[in-house]
């Protein structure tokens, strides 16, 4: 691994590359938070994507793609007298210290649960009128749904047991069901988002991530279905001309594979 002194030297070679950039280069000379910020959401997607599948050559250039977005935002700061790197190094290094009184201050807690429970009751103090400002608006569903959950039980609004939770999912699934026999279409979607958000405070309490857990379904169905394209044109078949019983073999071999 790198020493401390030749990580800064690479930090100090970006930061210099990015002036360079920004001055010589028309597409970088162009270019606007607002127009970044697609570019940065779709980068930090890439880096998910990495994570994931556990591939650490990727993730660490990805990471340099996230970096640079980071540097960009801040070089773009400093043309307008608003702020540089070092006011967002800083700001985050205050922070930290901040909402760490266990380890910067005399406060003393037990385990990762109070820390958490500290971290919201801090943010609440600093002016913060919700514990949910914190969770951004654009935030895909499940993840939002994930953070409301962690945020208010930061702050006690939790249940006590997973059973507690689980009873709840099926009650919310029984509500869900008397809709559809109702054919209440309006409140079938009410009920099924209710039944989703049951299912994400379910898996918190499961300690699985429902994001990386249903990305993962979604990586083994597609692996799975592909592998019944090819087998189906191994056989020169199309799938709209195939049974779904033709399928399943098909189906049922990938399972195994």
């Amino acid at each position: 691994m790198n020493s401390r002194e030749d990580q800064l030297k690479a930090f100090d070679r970006l930061l210099t590359i990015m002036d360079e950039l920004r001055e010589q280069c028309p597409w970088d000379r162009k270019q606007t938070m607002e127009s970044l910020r697609h570019l940065t959401i779709e980068e930090t997607y890439e880096l998910g994507d990495a994570i994931l599948d556990k591939d650490m050559e990727e993730i660490k250039k990805e990471l340099g793609d996230v970096l640079l977005h980071l540097v960009f935002y801040a070089k773009i700061g400093s043309e307008t007298n608003d702020f540089d790197i070092a006011d967002v190094a800083n700001s985050i290094c205050d922070k930290l210290i901040d909402r760490h009184p266990h380890i910067y201050g005399d406060v003393e807690v037990a385990n990762e649960e109070e820390v958490k429970k500290n971290w919201e009751n801090l943010k609440l103090k600093e002016g913060k009128k919700s514990v949910l400002e914190g969770v951004p608006r654009s935030l895909p569903a499940v993840v939002k749904a994930s953070r409301i959950q962690e945020k208010v039980a930061g702050v006690g609004f939790d249940w006590e047991e997973p059973q507690q939770v689980f009873e709840k999912l099926k009650e919310e699934l029984e509500e869900l069901q008397h809709e559809i026999n109702e054919d209440n279409k309006d409140e079938i979607e009410a009920e099924f988002g209710d039944v989703l958000f049951s299912m994400v405070n379910y898996a918190r309490f499961l300690k699985v991530n429902p994001e990386n857990a249903l990305e993962r379904t979604n990586k083994k169905f597609i692996k799975r279905f592909q592998y019944l394209e090819e087998k189906a044109k191994e056989n020169n078949k199309a799938l709209k001309d195939m049974t779904l019983g033709e399928m399943d073999v098909f189906w049922n071999e990938a399972k195994k594979q």
